[in-house]
């Protein structure tokens, strides 16, 4: 017979887990990777420091772990999003339009994601360096399907898309809801200019 505690033994160990990638989020967030401590981490996700330590090996791979989940998520959205039986630019306009979205509305994740990498270990940031050339491929994709139809006049793929994929990123660093546009709003604005930049007309 199966005790009736055993559910809540399996989901302890997850729960944890994700409490303690939330209170990371906010306090590399708040303090920047190498100012927060794993006592910072553990306080914020009302565990002892000890704790931390049993679901991780260290502060690094909270880090990694983090970083490699939010990217795999910008892959799995284009994946969603994307259809290639469109126009490339109505692909272009939804693939930036969404990644932007995602950018302003997980912009406290989003900033740790993408601007704490210098602080991975080499071989973690090897693997989510694949995982971004991966999600620039993609885009990228699009650009160059645009400029072979003669639906876009883009001098040079490779840098639009980079410019493109920048721009949509430092919205995690800046965005503040009370002052910013809502995230499906900031979405459109930045599908916009994306169009324009590789000398699509709007269509509205």
């Amino acid at each position: 017979m199966v005790s009736s505690t055993e559910p809540t033994t399996r989901v302890q160990p997850v729960a944890a887990r994700q409490r303690l990638l939330l209170a990371a989020v906010e306090a590399f967030a708040a303090k920047g990777f190498n100012a927060t401590t794993t006592r910072d981490i553990a306080n914020g996700a009302q565990m002892s420091s000890a704790a931390v330590y049993v679901h991780f090996r260290s502060k690094e791979e909270l880090l990694f772990e983090l970083s490699d989940a939010g990217h795999r998520s910008i892959l799995d959205m284009i994946d969603e999003v994307d259809d290639p039986a469109s126009s490339p630019g109505d692909r272009l306009a939804t693939v930036i339009g969404a990644f932007t979205e995602h950018h302003a509305r997980e912009h406290v994740r989003a900033r740790v994601v993408n601007y704490e990498l210098a602080s991975l270990a080499p071989d973690h940031l090897e693997t989510v360096m694949e995982l971004r050339r991966e999600i620039t491929r993609r885009v990228r994709a699009i650009v160059d399907a645009g400029i072979e139809n003669g639906d876009f006049d883009a001098a040079d793929s490779q840098a639009t898309t980079n410019a493109m994929l920048s721009m949509g990123i430092d919205v995690a660093r800046w965005y503040r809801a009370e002052n910013s546009l809502p995230p499906e709003e900031m979405g459109k604005f930045y599908a916009r200019l994306a169009t324009r930049m590789v000398g699509l007309r709007d269509r509205d």
